[in-house]
């Protein structure tokens, strides 16, 4: 046996790993089962269920015009009216969406520099975190209904703030931590040439972070297209209300036309805010459009 062989430590055992597997199964169980509301007896019909549904969503999506399901929600549309309807209301929730994200970005970017430990004394980081925390910490829905809804009633504008609201919470954690990762050097660098703190920020911090940055920004405007698809529930703009209306009424063949839309408004969006991802993190010389 050779020296090295007989030195050689012990590999850790493994039957650690094992028993905190088991034990984030077990909690998993527990979690399911201790559902009140939760009817698992019917689990095995869960298939046949789905199907059924998606069969009825689907003859919806492939009616023709004047082919209309009985009991429909709204017998004045037409096939082609709730297509049209769909298509203005989806586009609403990305109107919402984009303004939601523009407010976030634009409050957010100071504030995170407040928050930075490199960028700001703790006495102004605590206060700025706690708000960030705070904010991130309440559901797009309950800001719409509690704070937005009273200030501007029903209609679009209470979700975009909504979905602004929340967004500065969120974006600014994830600027924050953007720029507590930048490279120091060139700070130090310029620090050592007399620059002031603004010049720092300026010259040496944003050229670093701001491209990743932006494409949170994008990332962000994905997600807050499906929050504005939520928010519509509440009355707060976008598709939500008349997808909510119809799914209440067991529209299972209108409901697929609203499915539909979202799916491929969000798809298209999803596209081409990859690209321009790829394009501001890796440059011009690709552009790889996610699938």
């Amino acid at each position: 046996m050779s020296p090295d062989t007989a030195t050689r430590p012990k590999p850790p055992p493994k039957w650690p790993y094992t028993v905190v597997g088991l034990a984030l199964v077990a909690i998993v169980l527990v979690a399911g089962w201790s559902l009140d509301n939760a009817k698992w007896e019917r689990l095995p019909q869960f298939p046949a269920e789905i199907l059924q549904y998606a069969g009825q969503m689907l003859e919806g999506v492939l009616t023709r015009p004047g082919a209309h399901p009985e009991g429909q929600a709204d017998p004045e549309l037409t096939y082609g009216d709730w297509w049209l309807q769909a298509l203005r209301l989806m586009g609403e929730s990305v109107a919402l969406a984009w303004i939601g994200t523009c407010v976030g970005a634009l409050f957010s970017f100071p504030l995170a520099f407040l928050a930075a430990s490199n960028t700001a004394p703790w006495f102004l980081r605590v206060p700025v975190r706690t708000f960030f925390n705070a904010i991130r910490a309440v559901p797009e829905i309950l800001l719409a209904v509690i704070v937005m809804l009273p200030l501007f009633g029903l209609n679009p504008m209470a979700g975009a703030m909504a979905i602004g609201i929340h967004s500065i919470g969120s974006l600014g954690k994830l600027t924050l931590e953007n720029i507590e990762s930048v490279d120091q050097r060139p700070v130090e660098a310029v620090t050592a040439a007399g620059a002031s703190w603004w010049q720092r920020i300026r010259t040496a911090v944003i050229p670093q972070m701001l491209p990743e940055t932006v494409a949170f920004w994008l990332y962000r405007f994905e997600v807050n297209i499906r929050a504005s698809a939520i928010l519509g529930v509440v009355s707060a703009g976008g598709i939500g209300a008349l997808l909510n209306r119809v799914l209440r009424g067991r529209e299972w063949e209108w409901g697929g036309i609203m499915l539909v839309v979202i799916i491929i408004v969000t798809i298209l969006v999803d596209q081409i805010s990859a690209a321009l991802r790829h394009r501001i993190l890796h440059g011009a010389d690709t552009i790889a459009v996610a699938a």
